[in-house]
């Protein structure tokens, strides 16, 4: 069979400004580009490993970190939702630049704590992403309240040491946190923003953006809402003398929040979000793009290559960074359209609609492809058409 061809234009009514600016970028650089084939073949490996993963919005309940809200939450206002939406924006607030220069080695920053919130769980050395959640959980069994935006944008209550102390590292580990300063100031700035306007918890901006739009609401609203109110989320830049924006932070903090709180009974309606996130896309930042490439979605032209393969920092703002980000979020859309095109085809041959279209947005791709290049990495998961010919591209920013 042969590939679909790669349309910039597939997702008619789309009224994301991230999609429209990557169309863009894509269209006026050339460091990274979309392959028709490589899309179409990943799709079907990607469609039989996500259909036997029994892939969902539910597995993010499965992550031993994640601090789980209770499943009977019907409502954002709910008192027992307010720890979890606070953790998870704290966690998406800090959420850049874990890569190492030690990558697979015992020197990288790492944080020690249990394996799950289960306090028999035994001991394990978290790195990456995970050693922010560890971090996190590990203060609040100390009983310092740090996903507290009351707490933690006080110099008073929360000085720069006790932050340290936090994200202390293993005693195996030979380099600190990277960008903690950048991660303090952060963490003050959008603090103090939660205290100024919504009454000190992420809960109240949730609250305030549903009685804002109403029951039209659309994830999509709660992005930009998230840009306009905080500083620290707006990961934009300008290119050609038009803006562009990624906004990988603000659609992951939506994100994980509709994720969090999916009801876990099928019918009931999202406490929060009940025209879910398919508006949103990919999460542009450094470690999916690399799948996507190993993958052979995205092909990379020389200079990129060798700027990746020689280890070179790419500098935040680039063309070559917004290369690279613009045509990861097309070729993440090109393949949710493809995808959706196969399940719709097996519905139709099979008279079956048990692996329904509607189940895969970008949102869930992203999250999947993050899953799986972890999988890959550890050996738990082979698959067709895939190489580990280019690293991740190296920058540092709070973006991603």
């Amino acid at each position: 069979m042969s590939p679909a061809p790669v349309s910039l234009h597939d997702s008619p009514g789309i009224t994301n400004l991230v999609l429209e600016d990557a169309r863009f970028a894509y269209e006026h650089t050339s460091f990274s580009t979309l392959n028709s084939e490589g899309i179409s073949i990943a799709a079907e490996v990607l469609n039989d490993v996500m259909i036997r993963q029994e892939y969902s919005p539910n597995v993010w309940r499965s992550e031993p970190l994640h601090l789980i809200p209770p499943p009977w939450i019907r409502s954002a206002e709910d008192p027992l939702a307010r720890p979890t939406l606070d953790w998870i924006f704290l966690v998406s607030a800090l959420n850049f630049s874990f890569w190492s220069e030690y990558e697979g080695s015992e020197k990288r920053f790492a944080v020690d704590w249990r394996t799950s919130w289960d306090p028999d769980s035994p001991e394990k050395s978290w790195d990456g992403y995970y050693s922010l959640l560890a971090a996190l959980n590990r203060a609040l069994e100390e009983g310092i309240p740090i996903t507290d935006p009351s707490f933690y944008a006080s110099e008073t209550s929360c000085p720069d040491s006790l932050i340290e102390y936090v994200f202390r590292k293993s005693s195996e580990s030979v380099e600190d946190m990277p960008l903690l300063q950048e991660r303090i100031r952060v963490m003050r700035e959008v603090g103090s923003i939660l205290c100024e306007r919504f009454g000190g918890s992420f809960q109240e901006f949730i609250v305030g953006y549903i009685k804002r739009f109403g029951k039209e609401r659309d994830a999509i609203d709660a992005v930009k809402m998230v840009v306009d109110t905080f500083p620290a989320f707006r990961d934009q830049t300008t290119f050609k003398g038009r803006q562009i924006r990624f906004w990988k932070r603000p659609q992951i903090l939506i994100a994980e929040t509709w994720v969090a709180f999916y009801p876990v009974e099928p019918g009931i309606p999202h406490p929060i979000f009940p025209k879910g996130v398919k508006g949103l896309t990919m999460f542009a930042d450094y470690r999916v793009p690399q799948i996507l490439n190993q993958l052979q979605m995205l092909s990379y032209d020389e200079d990129l290559i060798r700027v990746l393969q020689s280890h070179q920092y790419v500098e935040s703002g680039s063309e070559m960074e917004i290369s690279i980000r613009a045509s990861s979020i097309l070729a993440v859309e090109a393949l949710k359209t493809e995808i959706i095109r196969i399940r719709k085809l097996e519905a139709i041959e099979n008279g079956s609609t048990s692996h329904p279209a509607s189940e895969i947005t970008s949102v869930i791709l992203d999250f999947f492809l993050w899953d799986l290049a972890k999988q890959v990495e550890r050996g738990e998961v082979r698959l067709r058409a895939y190489t580990e010919s280019n690293p991740a591209h190296r920058i540092r920013c709070i973006w991603y």
